[in-house]
């Protein structure tokens, strides 16, 4: 399972989503997220869900990645759905109704696209942003669309830095835990049986060694960085300069379409109630 964490994890490639300008990505990623928030019918789910398998395929992203990359959060999907099933109340009789236990048929559907939604949020940003940009790349994004707070003193470079070190470092933190792992196990550890108790203290042996290991590769780095001469933006040219091209106005037009069509599925219900059968309606427009 450990190892099915791929966040955080660049895979080089020569799509049109990797040349695409940082910046433009990351604008792009929080309306995408705006998007999958604000969505609340079928229709605008499927819309959302075509246009993540079209980045899929844009990415040339491989399917078996995407899919190691949401394996890890299954147990926070069934807890999300779960919550959702059984906080949900409906107005019609609940299709079970066990002791203190009700289960409404806008649980099931509020329990269905909730998951859904956190699948989409972590397959979409992990395409657009992550799973294609290199951290060097996504630190200049970050700093240029931060760079107008420099005027009120805000240390925009340090911010930017200190976000990308820590995405780069979650891969070699994960692999390091695995290693920590395999080494426990070939003496005699068990982090698989017991009590939640048990298995909680288990991971004491692996904790403190990951602490150490963690403190140990900061300190190396902060030594190699100022060996290096680094001393954040002062002085500071770059190697290569972001530009906006074609290709980036492009897709921007292409995200406002977007999160056009998802806000126009929201208000299209409301004028077209009467005009499609009560059936084809109830599916595509119902309200969650």
């Amino acid at each position: 399972m450990i190892s099915d964490i791929t966040l955080g994890q660049y895979f080089p490639g020569d799509s049109c989503i990797h040349k695409l300008d940082p910046r433009t990505k990351i604008i792009l990623t929080v309306l995408f997220i705006v998007t999958v928030f604000l969505v609340n019918t079928p229709l605008g789910f499927l819309t959302i869900l075509l246009s993540v398998i079209s980045l899929i395929l844009l990415s040339r992203i491989s399917i078996r990645v995407i899919l190691k990359g949401v394996k890890p959060i299954i147990y926070v999907l069934i807890f999300t759905a779960l919550i959702n099933l059984f906080m949900t109340k409906g107005e019609s009789q609940p299709l079970v109704d066990f002791y203190f236990i009700e289960i409404y048929k806008e649980g099931i559907i509020r329990a269905v696209f909730m998951a859904l939604r956190v699948i989409l949020l972590i397959i979409g940003t992990s395409v657009l942003l992550t799973y294609t940009t290199s951290p060097i790349s996504l630190t200049d994004g970050i700093e240029s669309l931060l760079s107008p707070l420099k005027k009120i003193k805000i240390p925009v470079h340090v911010f930017a830095m200190m976000m990308t070190i820590a995405l780069r470092f979650i891969p070699t933190l994960i692999e390091e835990t695995e290693k920590i792992m395999n080494a426990q196990k070939s003496r005699g550890a068990d982090f698989s049986s017991g009590s939640l108790i048990k298995r909680a203290k288990a991971l004491i042996p692996i904790i403190i060694p990951l602490f150490v290991s963690s403190f140990k590769r900061a300190d190396e780095l902060a030594v190699a960085m100022e060996c290096r001469c680094y001393r954040g933006d002062k002085n500071r040219t770059k190697l290569v300069k972001l530009e906006f091209r074609g290709r980036d106005y492009a897709w921007f037009g292409i995200g406002l379409v977007f999160l056009a069509a998802v806000i126009a599925l929201m208000i299209i219900p409301s004028h077209i109630t009467g005009i499609l059968p009560e059936t084809v309606y109830n599916v595509f427009f119902y309200k969650i």
